[in-house]
């Protein structure tokens, strides 16, 4: 039977640092204690650290040597209730490891610990195997007061507070597919995480609503993404002031499994319904693509449909009402949700401009088979909302032109110019058409992406893109205008080839702190976000894309540095006042010879740039923008070509 081991800190009293101590956190402990020993019975391995206990060698030695016995099948949990706080990056070395300038720490009983220590910790939980959670209700906020009934969990630094250079190190960043502990935090960078009183007893707003959503049977078996989401809401109802955020937010990584638990919950949610401040709501907004009107013949307009269902039953659907810029105020048509509830949904009609198609062919057989399974591309078995089926009269229809030339038992998936997109694909059948479909929806959504703009964009050019050499040279390989195209070549060496490398520089030329991620976009129709998963930037700073290491340019595999080869990468910057989720952006190169791809079940092939939670453990640097949202957002893209000449 699998294990829980579990560390609760909860410090109210930092009268020693002459701050004002706090009321909630030890409720929050007890009350957190309360909830896993009905949850989890004799499999809980506790220790619990409570006031001037809770020092940062105490919290480091329970993290090392109490979460530290946790294997694979048995989960961690790490659990804060405190004062946050921050203080200006000193060493050399975290210079490019903190764009913001800030150290961001928990308040100790003595002194910080630093989250990117805390968080290297984690990892090395985590690399056990075991499934290894985070919760930080604290803020880590510059700036703020402490106003009305509501109190801030913020601690100014204490003179003499530092990094201290025998602190655990932050060590190297685990590749992808290695374990990672998950982490759900209070709030996000630019607000405060609060505590108030609730029934009686004081309580962090974010542990109160976190603990309702985990004692609830709705939620059991609810993913770390799900039980946030949920929690999410019910901090809502309460102040629009404080967002809780969750990280890493990559489809298909931790945050995905439940809460307590090692094993997979199955396929992400790509979206979820929940009930909010203003009604039920989906966290997917305009600032992701959606539009507020019906596209003409679409008189459904935007709608989204619970996912998880049997075939046989009648699908479950919500209408979009009104569409904001980082959700969709929705009306279920035809059932009641249940407000205790988060349910997992799927966009099934979209307002964006889909590609057109169109298809010459030899003989009505095979047009016909194109035509099937264009008819049958979407999600719900009917067509894709990033289809549209054109005549070569219709060029200019749909975001790009896809033209099908069928002849002799293959189809060749061709640009406006005749160039492929591929090989020609084999097509003899149902199922030859059924993955010529799913192609055509993933070069569709691939493109959204890389062509994404916002039309009504005030923010202007704030991030600048940089490309230097890798050597610490200040002599800019791209300036970030012109063509927005830049030439890298391969270098003949005594031992063969050598494949460039470059320093990836973002610098916020603004005044003021701004939410960035950088995605890579692929020639194989690849898209991620390892380069800059999303961070803040703070004014005048400079974010550095792999924390500063080289960003190394090469053919991919299988493809050999010969003279002529070359390979094409799109870097699609996306900056705005408020943090975004990530995973709307995300794709798996394309498969040809698969018949459905994960990207069509998941991450958006089914019309949209999703949006579900906040994908970063970022915390408050300032008092909190009088916005909600992600606020204002633009974006740049610059291509790099990687040639062997």
């Amino acid at each position: 039977m699998s294990t829980v081991y579990a560390l609760l800190v909860g410090i109210d009293d930092y009268s020693a640092h002459g701050e004002q101590s706090l009321r909630g956190c030890l409720n929050d402990v007890a009350a957190v204690e309360g909830w896993l020993r009905r949850r989890t019975g004799d499999r809980l391995r506790l220790r619990v650290l409570r006031d001037g206990e809770a020092t940062v060698a105490a919290v480091t030695d329970g993290i090392t040597r109490h979460l530290g016995r946790c294997r694979t099948g048995d989960s961690a949990l790490f659990w804060f209730s405190g004062h946050g706080t921050r203080f200006p990056v000193e060493l050399p070395e975290d210079v490019r490891k903190e764009a913001t300038g800030w150290y961001q720490a928990l308040a100790c009983a003595d002194r910080p610990l630093v989250d990117r220590q805390l968080g290297a910790l984690l990892n090395e939980v985590a690399a056990a195997g075991g499934h290894t959670v985070a919760v930080l209700d604290c803020c880590y906020a510059g700036g703020g007061t402490r106003g009305g009934r509501l109190a801030a969990r913020f601690l100014p630094p204490p003179p003499g507070w530092a990094v201290r250079r025998d602190a655990p190190a932050d060590g190297p960043h685990p590749a992808p597919g290695q374990p990672r502990h998950v982490l759900l935090a209070a709030s996000r960078l630019d607000q405060l995480a609060r505590e108030d009183l609730v029934g009686g007893r004081t309580h962090g707003l974010f542990t109160h609503a976190l603990l309702g959503v985990l004692g609830s049977d709705a939620h059991r078996t609810a993913t770390c993404r799900e039980v946030l989401a949920a929690a999410h809401a019910r901090v809502q109802i309460a102040t629009d002031a404080q967002h809780p955020v969750l990280y890493p937010h990559h489809p298909g990584g931790p945050a995905d499994r439940p809460f307590l638990g090692a094993a997979a919950a199955g396929p992400p949610a790509p979206h979820l319904l929940r009930f909010g401040r203003e009604g039920w709501e989906v966290d997917c907004g305009g600032v992701h693509g959606l539009r507020p009107g019906a596209r003409p013949g679409s008189p459904a307009g935007t709608e989204f449909t619970v996912t998880g269902r049997s075939p046989a039953e009648v699908p479950r659907t919500v209408r979009a009402a009104s569409v904001r810029q980082d959700r969709t105020l929705v009306r279920a048509t035809g059932w009641v949700p249940d407000p205790e509830r988060t349910y997992p949904v799927t966009l099934s009609a979209l307002e964006l401009p889909p590609a057109a198609v169109t298809v010459e062919a030899e003989g009505p057989g095979p047009a016909g088979l194109l035509d099937d399974a264009l008819r049958t591309a979407g999600p719900d078995g009917g067509p894709s909302p990033l289809l549209r089926r054109a005549t070569p009269a219709d060029p200019a229809a749909g975001l790009l032109l896809i033209r099908l030339r069928a002849a002799a038992g293959r189809v060749g998936i061709l640009r406006r110019d005749g160039s492929a997109f591929v090989a020609p694909l084999p097509l003899g059948g149902p199922a030859d058409a059924r993955r010529v479909a799913a192609c055509l929806v993933h070069l569709a959504r691939w493109h959204q992406i890389r062509d994404l703009e916002n039309p009504a964009a005030v923010l202007g050019s704030p991030v600048r893109v940089e490309v230097l050499p890798p050597d610490g040279g200040e002599e800019s390989l791209y300036p970030g205008d012109g063509s927005r195209e830049l030439v890298c070549a391969y270098t003949r060496t005594a031992t063969g080839w050598r494949a460039p490398r470059l320093s990836v520089q973002l610098h916020n030329r603004s005044h003021r702190t701004l939410w960035c991620a950088l995605f890579n976009l692929t020639d194989s129709y690849r898209s991620h976000s390892v380069l800059f998963p999303g961070d803040f930037i703070g004014p005048g700073r400079t974010g550095y894309a792999l924390d500063g290491d080289p960003v190394q340019l090469s053919l991919p595999p299988g493809r050999a540095p010969r003279p002529g080869a070359a390979v094409r990468d799109w870097l699609k910057l996306v900056t705005a006042e408020g943090e975004l989720n990530t995973v709307p952006f995300h794709l798996d190169a394309l498969d040809p010879d698969a018949e459905t791809h994960r990207a069509a079940a998941g991450t958006g092939a089914d019309g949209l740039l999703r949006l579900t939670s906040p994908d970063r453990d970022d915390r408050d640097l300032g008092p909190a923008p009088d916005r909600r949202g992600p606020g204002e957002w633009t974006t740049y893209t610059l291509s790099l070509r990687t040639v062997v000449p």
